[in-house]
């Protein structure tokens, strides 16, 4: 009996069910594509238009709008989903952390976490640099 995240699949070959997860993974990206903010900006300026318009579709219908109302080309109006707040502390972010919330660095310190992730570790890479410009990896 194979059991995946608490769904049975019963009497299903493999390939049944890799499917399934595959539709399944499909289904979660149309619905938070569809309750994603996204914002609207000119790509020669950088310029942004319009902020916080919910969906996919809606972006879209608005960026022509825009498009429309300043006589601008194509090219020129482009939209982007806002970018989720990252959270303060945890696994899930990367950047530049205070030295202070991950173990084994100087209180004074900075610490790089990397976007890649080492599987070997069960973690994101980690590292920071002294005094003296020397990086020194945690992992």
């Amino acid at each position: 009996m194979n059991q995946v995240e608490g769904y049975q699949y019963v009497g299903k070959t493999t390939g049944q069910i890799v499917l399934e997860v595959v539709r399944a993974r499909i289904r979660r990206r149309l619905l938070e594509e569809s309750t994603t903010p996204f914002y609207i900006f000119r790509t020669d300026t950088k310029q942004v238009l319009a902020k916080g318009v919910v969906g996919y579709d809606a972006a879209k219908q608005k960026a022509n709008e825009i498009r429309k109302r300043y006589g601008l080309k194509w090219d020129q109006v482009s939209f982007k989903s806002e970018r989720k707040a990252a959270a303060s502390t945890g696994s899930s972010s990367y950047g530049r952390h205070q030295a202070s919330t991950l173990g084994g660095v100087p209180r004074s310190g900075r610490v790089d976490v990397a976007q890649r992730f080492n599987p070997s570790k069960g973690r994101r890479f980690r590292g920071y640099y002294d005094k003296s410009g020397n990086y020194h990896d945690l992992d």
